[in-house]
Protein backbone atom coordinates (compact mmCIF):
# COMPACT_ATOMS: atom_id res chain seq x y z
CA UNK A 1 0.00 0.00 0.00
CA UNK A 2 1.24 3.35 -1.32
CA UNK A 3 1.37 5.86 1.56
CA UNK A 4 -0.18 9.06 2.06
CA UNK A 5 1.46 12.14 0.92
CA UNK A 6 0.19 16.03 1.78
CA UNK A 7 2.49 18.62 -0.11
CA UNK A 8 2.15 22.37 -0.71
CA UNK A 9 2.53 23.06 -4.28
CA UNK A 10 3.27 26.75 -3.97
CA UNK A 11 5.89 26.77 -1.51
CA UNK A 12 7.94 23.97 -3.34
CA UNK A 13 7.80 25.71 -6.64
CA UNK A 14 11.90 26.71 -7.79
CA UNK A 15 12.29 28.27 -10.88
CA UNK A 16 15.74 27.92 -12.23
CA UNK A 17 17.25 30.41 -14.47
CA UNK A 18 17.21 28.32 -17.23
CA UNK A 19 16.23 24.71 -18.06
CA UNK A 20 13.94 22.97 -15.68
CA UNK A 21 13.82 21.73 -12.12
CA UNK A 22 11.48 18.80 -11.38
CA UNK A 23 10.38 17.30 -7.96
CA UNK A 24 8.73 14.06 -7.48
CA UNK A 25 5.68 14.24 -4.99
CA UNK A 26 4.42 11.09 -5.05
CA UNK A 27 5.30 7.28 -6.69
CA UNK A 28 3.44 4.17 -6.67
CA UNK A 29 2.97 1.20 -8.96
CA UNK A 30 -0.17 2.92 -10.45
CA UNK A 31 0.94 6.58 -10.33
CA UNK A 32 3.86 9.16 -10.67
CA UNK A 33 3.22 12.80 -9.46
CA UNK A 34 5.90 15.34 -10.10
CA UNK A 35 6.09 19.12 -10.09
CA UNK A 36 7.71 20.58 -12.77
CA UNK A 37 8.98 24.30 -13.00
CA UNK A 38 9.90 25.71 -16.17
CA UNK A 39 11.91 28.86 -16.92
CA UNK A 40 10.90 31.12 -19.23
CA UNK A 41 12.00 30.65 -22.52
CA UNK A 42 12.81 26.83 -21.68
CA UNK A 43 11.06 24.39 -24.05
CA UNK A 44 10.79 20.82 -24.07
CA UNK A 45 10.68 19.14 -27.35
CA UNK A 46 8.92 16.95 -29.11
CA UNK A 47 8.46 13.47 -27.53
CA UNK A 48 5.98 10.01 -26.50
CA UNK A 49 5.49 8.35 -23.54
CA UNK A 50 4.47 4.61 -22.68
CA UNK A 51 1.83 5.20 -20.58
CA UNK A 52 -1.41 7.73 -20.02
CA UNK A 53 -0.70 11.42 -18.77
CA UNK A 54 -2.01 14.31 -17.53
CA UNK A 55 -0.66 18.17 -17.13
CA UNK A 56 -2.14 20.74 -14.96
CA UNK A 57 -1.01 24.22 -15.52
CA UNK A 58 -0.38 25.64 -12.00
CA UNK A 59 1.47 29.22 -12.72
CA UNK A 60 2.70 30.80 -15.59
CA UNK A 61 1.87 31.10 -19.40
CA UNK A 62 3.18 28.94 -22.70
CA UNK A 63 2.17 26.77 -25.25
CA UNK A 64 1.38 23.11 -25.37
CA UNK A 65 1.62 21.19 -28.93
CA UNK A 66 -0.59 17.96 -28.54
CA UNK A 67 0.22 15.90 -31.82
CA UNK A 68 0.59 18.85 -33.98
CA UNK A 69 -2.15 20.75 -32.31
CA UNK A 70 -1.15 24.24 -30.40
CA UNK A 71 -3.18 24.47 -26.82
CA UNK A 72 -2.13 27.79 -24.83
CA UNK A 73 -0.99 27.00 -21.39
CA UNK A 74 -2.08 29.30 -18.02
CA UNK A 75 -2.83 28.63 -14.85
CA UNK A 76 -6.21 26.11 -14.95
CA UNK A 77 -5.69 24.26 -17.75
CA UNK A 78 -5.66 20.56 -17.44
CA UNK A 79 -4.61 18.46 -20.27
CA UNK A 80 -4.87 14.29 -20.44
CA UNK A 81 -2.90 12.43 -23.19
CA UNK A 82 -3.27 9.16 -23.90
CA UNK A 83 0.45 6.95 -24.24
CA UNK A 84 2.40 7.49 -27.20
CA UNK A 85 1.05 11.00 -28.23
CA UNK A 86 3.72 12.89 -29.29
CA UNK A 87 3.48 16.52 -27.30
CA UNK A 88 6.03 19.32 -26.66
CA UNK A 89 6.30 22.80 -24.47
CA UNK A 90 7.32 25.76 -24.02
CA UNK A 91 7.69 28.26 -21.50
CA UNK A 92 6.54 32.03 -22.43
CA UNK A 93 7.12 32.75 -18.90
CA UNK A 94 8.28 30.90 -15.44
CA UNK A 95 5.72 27.78 -15.70
CA UNK A 96 4.92 25.23 -13.32
CA UNK A 97 2.77 22.12 -13.82
CA UNK A 98 2.05 19.11 -12.12
CA UNK A 99 2.56 16.37 -14.38
CA UNK A 100 1.20 12.96 -13.79
CA UNK A 101 2.02 9.77 -15.04
CA UNK A 102 -0.41 6.38 -15.05
CA UNK A 103 0.98 3.01 -14.35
Amino acid sequence: MAKSVVRGLYKMMEFPTEGIFSKVLAKSDAANHTLMCMAKGSDISEHTSTRDAAVTVLKGRGTFVLRGKKIRLEPGVFIFMPQNAPHALRADEDLAILLSLAG
